[in-house]
């Protein structure tokens, strides 16, 4: 299938700011593209690319003062299958992890074991290991916490909705992957694209979401504590720790968000 997506996304800055962006989709989706993918600016302005250290395709531009619009359409191959479930799926012992997995068993900012490793252990220490003990986490996760638009609080940690019960999707994924790396299994954040393909369009305007990826049999897997389902057509833009890993934008300075519109649905063909 064919997937079209893009966004505009509108930044007041009072001075010349520098910032950083992560606003590409991630390399490994490159091969893909069946058009260019590329940020575009409404003012003259230079981008430098480079690599994190997760491997993410980011971009560091000085912002002039005033209003910009950061842009970018795109048409991307997709295969059209569900996220896949795999109940097989093994949990490593920690000895046998890769070293550049060993991170995803870490607190990190967003993500604090240490306030839910003793509830984890106690209610899920019992379940099968693997992918009977994730699907458990994340079924607990969906539950847990309702989703609300109105809620969104860009400090709330993984303890704070496990407390508040309330969120949007990067408290989903926050809660879960602390949960599993309570258990000892490297979990990590992802942003990207996910429309609604294949299932009732939602009434609230089109956003980037956020769902997480857990290591297991010796590879990653995708999983959404949100929907709690499998889902058709994600475009990964970048994977990290948490959030703070992946924001959208990271401003040097004071800059107010006045435009936000995002697109992502199936096009014909």
């Amino acid at each position: 299938m064919k997937i079209r997506a893009g966004f505009d996304i509108g930044y007041e800055c009072e001075n010349d700011t520098a910032m950083l962006l992560v606003l590409n989709i991630h390399p490994s989706r490159r091969a893909d593209l069946l058009t260019e993918q590329v940020l575009t600016f409404d003012r003259p302005i230079e981008a430098w690319e480079y690599l994190d250290g997760f491997g993410n395709a980011c971009s560091r531009i000085v912002a002039p003062a005033g209003l910009t619009t950061i842009s970018t359409r795109f048409e991307i191959y997709d295969s059209g299958l569900p996220d896949p479930v795999p109940e097989n799926a093994v949990q490593h012992d920690i000895k046998d992890l890769p070293d550049d997995v060993l991170v995803f068993l870490l607190g990190s900012r967003y993500c604090d074991t240490d306030r839910l490793s003793d509830f984890a252990w106690k209610r899920f220490s019992a379940m099968p290991l693997g992918w009977p003990r994730v699907q458990a986490i994340v079924d607990f996760v969906h539950e847990r916490i309702e989703f609300d638009y109105e809620k969104a609080d860009p400090l709330r940690t993984a303890y704070g909705g496990f407390n508040d019960r309330t969120g949007v999707c990067r408290d989903f994924a926050h809660l879960a992957i602390t949960l599993c790396r309570c258990m000892n299994i490297p979990a990590r954040y992802c942003t990207g694209y996910l429309g609604d393909i294949g299932v009732p369009k939602d009434p609230h305007p089109m956003d980037f979401s956020a769902w997480f990826e857990v290591y297991l049999s010796g590879r990653w897997y995708t999983l959404d504590a949100r929907h709690n389902t499998p889902r058709i057509g994600r475009i990964l833009m970048a994977t990290g720790r948490d959030a703070t890993d992946v924001a959208l934008s990271t401003a040097f300075g004071p800059a107010r968000l006045t435009r936000f519109e995002v697109v992502t649905e199936e096009a014909a063909g």
